[in-house]
């Protein structure tokens, strides 16, 4: 009688074959799967290794090794890109109304940094609230994330009308240009926020930021790699800064990651800002 695939055997060798691609990505990519929580990672890259036809992952592996496109498919599907303006428009307005304001009105340069920023909806929106906010001059933006793909587009600054959908209608005439049936981001957005690859797992994050925006993005990771990142969002904002996650994200316990809680989904490095 043949091995099945529920079989210990044949399961052990299924096994074996996704470690083996968790480790060889992490060789050649420097991108650690096992950051991730796994059957929600596996599921999905099995989904995308089986529409190529590849039989296994030693196979996947083989192509995307050697094939810029299916290696960037791989890198979009891995970092879920979905992201749009004003996405949650209250927790926005939150930003704006309760923190931005006082920040601005204490008048020192404004150190900004959104991380895992995607196709660069999470920034630009920032931005537009600096610029209503007369501050967008005297602040520096930092847009981060792992895919060059979503970073070429980031800079591009083109996006479909589903994107846009949650733009305030006065923001919409002020900072785009509509053609075509897409939307362009005005260039003085653009001038405003500086692009950069960066690894979250793997590179180092700078420090002294008054705001750090990372959104939608912690969901994917284990545990352990939660706590590991919380910290190294903690230790780089000033003392009295501020982290802002996502509407599926709350931190259940911030004090032990050196934060404490500011509003909904809004955690302050406790201090005076300086």
């Amino acid at each position: 009688m043949g091995e099945s695939e529920t079989s210990p055997i044949g399961r052990l060798s299924e096994d074996q074959d996704f470690a083996r691609f968790v480790a060889d990505i992490k060789r050649s990519l420097s991108i650690d799967l096992s950051h991730y929580k796994e059957n929600q990672m596996r599921r999905r890259l099995t989904t995308l290794r089986l529409k190529h036809g590849f039989g296994t992952f030693a196979a996947y592996y083989a192509a995307l090794s050697s094939d810029a496109n299916l290696c960037n498919e791989f890198l979009d599907r891995m970092t879920i890109n979905v992201s749009e303006f004003w996405r949650n428009p209250n927790r926005w307005q939150v930003l704006a109304d309760r923190f931005l304001g006082s920040m601005v009105k204490a008048g020192a340069l404004l150190n900004v940094w959104s991380a895992a920023c995607s196709t660069g909806e999470e920034p630009y929106t920032l931005a537009m609230i600096l610029d209503s906010l007369e501050a967008l001059d005297r602040s520096s933006i930092l847009a981060t994330d792992i895919d060059d793909g979503v970073l070429a587009k980031a800079k591009e600054g083109i996006y479909p009308l589903r994107s846009i959908r949650e733009v305030p209608s006065d923001y919409l005439r002020r900072y785009f240009e509509e053609a075509q049936g897409s939307y362009r981001v005005s260039d003085r957005l653009k001038r405003s926020v500086s692009f950069k690859k960066q690894n979250l797992l793997m590179d180092p994050f700078g420090d002294r930021y008054d705001l750090i925006i990372c959104r939608n993005v912690m969901i994917y990771f284990t545990e352990e790699t939660k706590a590991f990142l919380y910290e190294k969002f903690a230790r780089s904002l000033k003392p009295g800064g501020l982290l802002f996650v996502g509407s599926t994200e709350q931190i259940f316990s911030p004090a032990q990651y050196g934060l404490e809680p500011a509003d909904t989904f809004f955690y302050r490095r406790p201090g005076a800002r300086v």
